[in-house]
């Protein structure tokens, strides 16, 4: 780095006569070769030690500019001048908060002024209890707005794992939080899950602390770059961004911090739910949440609804009931198969098989013992959850190692059916004029990527 503000203290005509001399194209060229040890092994090592120093005086804070310390301490001399637009944010989490508690001690001294007690559980439509629920579908929808996520929260928060943070993320922390799903849902019972559900919180919690940490990194003005920038054989950009380490020149992006936080608000929330379950007044008021015995047969369930037979359709409360309960199985079957058919690999092969196996015995899967009945799905959803990490650790080959997976590996390619999906990472464009690997990022259905269907060998 003292080499490079040096030679710009002499000025473009300093830079001009050592072109004429050296034979440099341009003034990167020159700096990188004043940055290169004089005894680099091999020229695959010198140009890879070019290429990433040039990279690095293209994008690196630390080169590109002088380095202002207030702007990693977080000063307000970062908004230049415009102060109020920079505290947008900090206002608007401020005035949340005076809102809430606004609220809170309203209803405080309307409980206490009018002899009051409050509500067990946290509802909105006081007097709808899980009696109400079978009353009609306005009473349903009532019951649902207050106790949606008490009934449904676990599963809604396995669908936000899923989709909202290792879906937008697709990097390492993205597969621990693939491995954290499997071990949480290994237990398979609902108690079984509640009694481990206090480490899976403090889990999420503690790598987000640590995600925050390094997007902060080390102060620039130690004019210190990270040891995977400065070693012989140093890490690309694309490799940094996914193991998200702290970088001058490839930041770690804190949108994702954001993912993690609603991922540890759900699961903060579910914990609080596995804690309410447990009381009597909560129960009475919004219903249990016991899983059905395993040992039961479906042909004597009717002995344990406590609610009218619905087929008969005397409101539309009870046709909703019907479409549920009757056809959800097969709408189910319907998404299995798109996600078979979606794309051409080795994972979704197992998606067509376990729909054809549905399809196979049709409804009368359902009339088997439950125990039967849920072990198939079990084994659906940890096969759902094996795809899942599976994808995100091929996503380090995609994303990060995918020109040398195409000259190499191109069986690969086309068997996972890899490709980049998250956007910041450097990676060869879609060559619509070529067959192989390179269409492979041609969407299916396309002109372009008929040929991937037809020819899917490489080099064909």
């Amino acid at each position: 780095m003292h080499k490079h503000y040096k030679l710009q203290s002499h000025g473009p005509d300093v830079i001009s006569h050592t072109e004429a001399q050296t034979g440099f194209d341009n003034e990167s060229d020159y700096l990188v070769q004043g940055f290169l040890p004089s005894n680099s092994s091999g020229l695959d090592d010198g140009a890879e030690l070019k290429g990433n120093m040039v990279e690095l005086l293209r994008r690196s804070i630390l080169y590109i500019e002088p380095v202002d310390p207030v702007y990693w301490c977080g000063a307000l001399r970062k908004c230049e001048g415009r102060i109020l637009p920079c505290l947008r944010n900090h206002l608007m989490v401020l005035g949340l908060l005076v809102f809430e508690s606004t609220v809170h001690r309203h209803q405080l001294y309307f409980r206490l002024h009018n002899s009051l007690k409050p509500p067990p559980f946290s509802i909105i439509f006081q007097g709808i209890t899980r009696q109400h629920l079978d009353h009609g579908i306005l009473p349903c929808i009532k019951y649902f707005i207050n106790f949606f996520f008490y009934k449904f929260g676990l599963e809604v928060l396995f669908q936000a794992c899923s989709f909202n943070v290792i879906g937008q993320r697709m990097d390492f922390y993205a597969l621990l939080h693939s491995c954290a799903l499997l071990a949480v849902l290994s237990r398979r019972r609902r108690k079984a899950i509640g009694e481990v559900w206090s480490k899976y919180c403090t889990f999420t919690a503690g790598l987000m602390v640590l995600q925050y940490l390094l997007c902060i990194g080390i102060p620039p003005a130690f004019c210190v770059d990270y040891p995977w920038r400065t070693a012989v054989h140093p890490l690309s950009s694309n490799v940094i961004k996914w193991f998200y380490m702290p970088d001058f020149a490839m930041k770690p992006n804190p949108l994702f911090i954001f993912y993690d936080y609603l991922l540890l608000l759900c699961s903060s929330l579910q914990w609080h739910v596995f804690e309410e379950e447990n009381r009597a007044a909560v129960r009475l008021l919004a219903g249990d949440n016991v899983e059905i015995s395993r040992s039961l047969d479906p042909c004597s369930f009717n002995q344990f609804i406590p609610v009218d037979n619905f087929l008969h359709c005397r409101c539309y409360l009870d046709m909703v009931k019907v479409f549920v309960f009757s056809y959800f199985f097969w709408l189910v079957l319907c998404l299995i198969f798109i996600t078979g058919t979606t794309r051409i690999n080795i994972f979704c092969l197992g998606y067509l098989v376990a729909c054809f196996y549905f399809m196979l015995f049709g409804g009368s899967v359902l009339m088997r013992p439950v125990r039967y009945i849920l072990r198939l799905w079990d084994w659906l959803i940890g096969y759902t959850c094996f795809v899942i990490a599976m994808k995100n650790l091929l996503s380090l080959g995609s994303c990060a190692y995918l020109d040398s997976l195409v000259k190499n590996s191109c069986w690969l390619i086309q068997a996972f059916s890899m490709f980049c999906t998250i956007k910041g990472y450097d990676v060869r464009k879609c060559l619509r004029y070529c067959l192989g690997c390179d269409l492979f990022h041609c969407p299916l259905g396309t002109k372009e990527g008929l040929p991937q269907l037809l020819f899917p060998l490489c080099g064909v």
